[in-house]
């Protein structure tokens, strides 16, 4: 083994879980905080929770609410395209209306 390139190994590293769960492990670290651990872990309790520690949830269901809004205001294809033919129409019938009075 080559001497100097190697990190410290620390044979009493302190894991700390966000629950308040603590063990002790080996590691190159001194001490380790874990978001989950095997007595707060949906797999091994059986117990749905749901761990939001960066707010993601509430910054998903914000971007959702302000796509809602953004979408409701926009008109869809079907509106936009009756719009765009009820325009060509009447530019067609003001056509056809002075044609009719100069021929007549």
């Amino acid at each position: 083994m080559k001497k100097d390139i190697h990190p410290e190994f620390h044979k009493d590293c302190k894991v700390t879980c966000a629950c308040g769960h603590t063990f002790t492990t080996g590691s190159t670290l001194k001490e380790i905080r874990v978001e989950i651990c095997d007595h707060c872990h949906p797999f091994y309790t059986g117990k749905q929770k749901f761990f939001d520690t960066a707010r993601r949830v509430e910054k998903f269901q914000e971007r959702a609410e302000k796509q809602g809004k953004i979408a409701a205001g926009r008109k869809g294809r079907k509106v936009k395209k009756a719009a765009v033919a009820a325009k060509k129409e009447a530019k067609r019938a003001d056509a056809r209306a002075s044609k009719t009075e100069k021929g007549a």
